[in-house]
């Protein structure tokens, strides 16, 4: 199989300000993320010659057409749970790459909270849907929660206080970031101490209902450099899909994800990629809730298994650490508008990668990496995504 590395570049991103938009609508949050993204390429939405947008909520392509003023270009939409960004971008990328088109735009976008709902919605497709009672993502993941705790040997005052350090982390990161839904720290003791949503995961443990949008303007790593000198490559994408097996088994473990786990394999292949915790630089992972996050290190290979307790304790995915995680503050920060989030991920590793990202900024990243993960335990899709400089 070829290889997408080094194909394709990034010229222009932009990002909305996440949070509760109740002053605006879907159309306003793609102009905002849009524009940003058209002047930091420096060109005009009539230079571009397709469009991918993803997104849950809308039926069509039409809504990015309407909101930039496009007329008669081809717009895609897509629409994959969690994963939803990334896959726009994918396919977008793969577009760029097999020479049919020289400039596009890809969008993401989400207005939760007029909808009313605050988490994905859907579920036909799983094995005796029609049947089974609706599980709310918190109920989900405490169970992921509650069996590495006790798979670990983790009392619950323990593994409490790992939950929390994650949440702190990613609370300070947020702080820095002017663009964040959530900007302000937190300490240990609140993050422990919070009411409790699903046992034992706590307020500060689950991600916030957003709205929200970013884009991207993407070409030929040949034609970047007539754009700028500080252009980012794309250099592998993975994208697992599950068939909902997991959710069949009664010996599924709730302390890995295969989906994490395959995904990242394509991903660090495509990339080159043979000694993860070493040669990425940072990477903005999908923490919807502080376990996820945990189980994440290992599933990526940044931490043995059962070992990320190690890490977390001596700061190994803070800013200052030997691998920065969640760097502008990540769902728990931002929220969870789906259709943006995984866009969202790729802009901060792009302001990263540029050295522009101001009060956060790591020292001299030169790869950086995004995750989604969407759906429930034993049946998820996941997305990653891998980028980094020109030499």
């Amino acid at each position: 199989m070829e290889s997408i590395k080094d194909r394709v570049a990034i010229v222009g991103m932009g990002c909305s300000k996440f949070g509760e938009r109740w002053d605006t609508g879907t159309d306003d949050l793609l102009v905002e993320s849009c524009y940003e993204a058209f002047e930091d390429a420096g060109i005009e939405s009539k230079d571009i010659q397709a469009a991918w947008i993803g997104t849950q909520n809308q039926m069509s392509g039409q809504v990015l057409a309407q909101a930039i003023k496009t007329e008669y270009i081809p717009i895609t939409r897509i629409e994959n749970f969690c994963a939803t960004a990334t896959d726009a971008m994918m396919n977008a990328c793969f577009a760029v790459a097999a020479g049919i088109y020289d400039l596009v735009l890809v969008a993401g976008v989400e207005k939760l909270k007029d909808s009313g709902v605050g988490f994905l919605t859907g579920g036909g497709g799983q094995p005796s849907a029609q049947v089974t009672a609706p599980v709310p993502p918190p109920a989900q993941f405490a169970l992921a929660a509650n069996r590495y705790f006790y798979r670990y040997g983790l009392s619950y005052e323990e593994g409490k206080r790992l939950l929390a350090m994650i949440s702190v982390k990613n609370h300070h990161n947020g702080s820095l970031n002017p663009k964040a839904h959530f900007q302000r720290e937190i300490t240990i003791e609140q993050a422990i101490n919070a009411p409790i949503q699903a046992y034992p995961l706590g307020l500060y443990d689950c991600c916030g209902v957003s709205d929200g949008s970013a884009a991207a303007i993407i070409t030929t790593e040949e034609n970047a450099k007539n754009f700028r000198d500080d252009y980012i490559l794309v250099k592998g994408f993975g994208l697992a899909v599950a068939g909902g097996q997991g959710m069949l088994r009664d010996y599924y473990d709730f302390t890995h994800f295969d989906e994490t786990r395959h995904a990242s394999r394509v991903a660090y292949q495509s990339a080159g990629i043979t000694n993860p915790r070493e040669e990425v630089d940072l990477a903005i992972v999908h923490d919807c809730f502080s376990i996820t996050e945990l189980i994440i290190y290992e599933d990526m290979q940044w931490s043995k298994e059962g070992g990320a307790r190690e890490d977390i304790e001596s700061g190994f995915f803070t800013l200052e650490g030997g691998l920065p995680v969640n760097t502008d503050g990540g769902l728990k920060c931002f929220g969870h508008p789906i259709g943006a989030s995984g866009l969202r991920m790729i802009y901060e590793v792009y302001k990263q990668l540029q050295g522009k990202a101001d009060q956060r900024q790591i020292k001299n990243p030169r790869l950086g990496l995004t995750h989604n993960l969407g759906g429930a335990p034993g049946s998820f899709t996941c997305a990653v995504s891998i980028w980094g400089c020109r030499d």
